[in-house]
C-alpha cells in the first residue's frame, strides 16, 4: 500500500490524475450462505468436500473458511472473478508453497472462463517476478489440471 500511495503521489506531481473509482458494495447477504455460494461458482463440489474432510473434525473451521475466508475473499466487487482468479494464481504460484490451493484456482480460473493460454502467461510472467523455479511448478500444476479435466 505505501509503495501503491508513493505511486500515485508521483503521479500526481506528474500532472496526472488516476480516477479513483467507486467504493464497493456492502455485503447484505449471510456470510456463510455467501460463502457456500460463491465457491460453488468455483467449484460446484468444493463445499461439500470441505463439509466431508472437515465437518466431523472441526466444523467450525469449516464455517470459518466459508463465512470468513471466501466471504472475505469475495466482499470487495471492484475486481471482477477473471481478475480475482488470475491475482490469486498469480500470488500462489510466486508464493510456491500452496500447491493444493494452486490447484484449486487454475480449475476454478478455467471453471469461471480463463483460458489455458491466459493460464500459461501467467505462468510465464511469474519467470520474471518470483523466478523460473516457482514458473515451472506453476506450469507443472496447469499441465497436472489439464491432464485430469481432460480424463474427466
Amino acid at each position: 500500500m505505501n509503495t501503491l500511495k508513493g505511486v500515485l503521489e508521483e503521479r500526481k506531481k506528474n500532472g496526472i490524475k488516476d480516477e479513483v473509482g467507486k467504493t464497493a458494495d456492502k455485503i447484505t447477504m449471510d456470510r456463510l450462505k455467501l460463502g457456500e455460494q460463491e465457491l460453488t461458482k468455483l467449484d460446484s463440489l468444493q463445499v461439500e468436500k470441505l463439509k466431508s474432510a472437515y465437518n466431523d473434525f472441526s466444523p467450525d473451521l469449516v464455517k470459518f473458511m466459508l463465512s470468513m475466508g471466501t466471504q472475505i475473499y469475495f466482499q470487495e466487487t471492484n475486481l471482477g472473478e477473471r481478475y480475482r482468479q488470475i491475482a490469486t494464481i498469480s500470488a500462489l504460484t510466486a508464493l510456491g508453497t500452496a500447491k493444493p490451493q494452486l490447484k484449486f484456482h487454475i480449475n476454478a480460473g478455467l471453471n469461471i472462463g480463463l483460458t489455458e493460454i491466459e493460464i500459461k502467461e501467467i505462468m510465464i510472467l511469474m519467470s520474471i517476478y518470483s523466478g523460473f523455479t516457482s514458473a515451472i511448478n506453476g506450469t507443472n500444476m496447469l499441465k497436472e489440471v489439464l491432464t485430469e479435466r481432460t480424463k474427466k
